[in-house]
């Protein structure tokens, strides 16, 4: 498609609402404005009531290619991303082969290229042995370094403090940290399990993986991070007490930064009576007092992004006892409808959630010429119609899981349509299958 027009939508961009058509040519936002009735387009849509998001760009997603596709694929959770408005992805390198080699890394690239409707990157995974292949990262190519400094699978629990001061000391890019400390953890659980064997209730998760490890790791990456004056950002915050460790100066001034997950700011400890392990996830979803304050700190931009750590686990692998129930759950495709509700119930503005969901990723990452609807960048758009309600049931969950702990609930708003680089990908409840996203591209001062 060369052309389209989108007349008459109410836009939310850079703290603004306002009515305007937009001209897209070729992929790019052209004109914002009041667009001639005598232009002809290939394609001229009217969004009248409709509300128009620039397209989310979720720096933190699992889809589990290569090695653990019986869970879920870089095609189907591309397809499920677009369907909730995400456009633009960060995928993490806990797979099977780990990307903790560049070829490992050009590999999942290659296979997005292929079979992905959004736009993507990957994160290049740190481990104990692989500093001098980190070293080699292109920035402008590549989103970030991954550090699990707390439990993980394989060789990817960094946790030697050596390796940990050479990646701070030497990363050409932003380090992005999961945050929990190994040894109170496994502490926690010989506790649980003498006390309750290998059937250790859900509403546990909580307290074995409780703040203080969370704050005992976190504490240590910011520590590092001020140290070796390293772009540092610590990934799914769940605690009030380690929001001490960031500030609300306005992102462009910060080099430590802090991101939020949906279901954090959703999901309390109360809901682990009714969904159990389909909740459980690392960082734990901890008390209402926790999420109260993450919530409040996204307002006041202590934190600074919104996204998912979209995680799919298949049904069976979630119902096993607690030990052998793997963390993660599938979000991609409902983060904006929760972020929606969220407004409805006055947590934040619609504004916030365009600040934190869409132009704090752009600029933390120094994505290029997307985050925005702006002239001249890439035309990737959501369209909300704010009148029609949306219940997640079996039946149109995309991902390849088949299932939502938001199963039942119904969402006030409905994700009308996506656009990913001009392109219409997700229209009358269907994905268009026939297209491909873009590589990400990075700029400015990645270091």
């Amino acid at each position: 498609m060369d052309s389209l027009v989108l007349r008459n939508g109410l836009i939310i961009n850079e703290g603004k609402r306002f009515h305007a058509d937009i001209l897209v040519r070729n992929g790019r936002i052209e004109c914002i404005g009041q667009i001639s009735a005598d232009l002809k387009a290939d394609r001229e849509i009217d969004l009248a009531g409709k509300l128009v998001f620039p397209g989310l760009i979720d720096d933190q997603v699992h889809f589990r290619e290569p090695g653990l596709t019986h869970k879920a694929n870089i095609q189907s959770e591309a397809r499920a991303a677009v369907a909730g408005g995400v456009t633009s992805f960060m995928e993490m390198p806990n797979t099977n082969p780990p990307a903790t080699t560049i070829e490992e890394l050009e590999l999942k690239y290659a296979r997005a290229a292929h079979v992905s409707v959004a736009n993507y990157s990957f994160f290049f995974g740190a481990t104990n042995s692989n500093l001098e292949i980190l070293k080699t990262i292109d920035a402008s190519q590549v989103c970030g370094v991954k550090v699990f400094m707390g439990s993980s699978t394989g060789d990817m629990l960094v946790d030697q403090a050596t390796t940990l001061e050479g990646i701070f000391k030497h990363s050409p890019t932003l380090i992005a940290t999961h945050c929990e400390d190994t040894p109170m953890i496994k502490a926690a659980e010989a506790v649980a399990k003498s006390k309750w064997g290998e059937d250790v209730p859900a509403s546990e998760h909580p307290i074995i993986r409780n703040a203080d490890a969370c704050y005992a790791s976190s504490s240590l990456a910011v520590s590092l991070a001020n140290k070796h004056r390293a772009r540092l950002h610590v990934l799914h915050i769940t605690t009030a007490k380690e929001l001490s460790l960031f500030s609300a100066e306005p992102l462009g001034k910060k080099r430590i930064t802090a991101e939020a997950c949906v279901h954090h700011l959703w999901f309390s400890d109360q809901d682990y009576a009714t969904l159990g392990h389909k909740i459980k996830c690392n960082p734990a979803i901890k008390t209402v007092q926790d999420r109260a304050a993450v919530r409040e700190a996204v307002n006041q931009g202590v934190i600074d992004v919104i996204a998912t750590d979209h995680a799919p686990h298949t049904a069976e692998e979630k119902a096993q006892k607690y030990f052998k129930a793997p963390s993660g759950l599938p979000l991609v495709q409902h983060s904006l409808l929760v972020l929606l509700d969220l407004v409805d119930q006055g947590v934040f503005t619609l504004e916030k959630v365009v600040e934190r969901a869409c132009h704090a990723p752009a600029l933390l990452f120094g994505v290029e010429n997307r985050g925005f609807i702006r002239e001249g960048y890439w035309a990737d758009l959501v369209v909300v119609d704010p009148k029609k309600s949306f219940t997640v049931s079996k039946e149109n969950i995309l991902y390849q899981c088949g299932w939502s702990p938001l199963e039942g609930h119904t969402f006030k708003n409905t994700i009308h349509q996506t656009f990913v680089n001009g392109v219409s990908v997700y229209e009358n409840g269907k994905v268009n299958q026939s297209t491909r996203g873009m590589r990400l591209s990075f700029n400015g001062n990645r270091r």
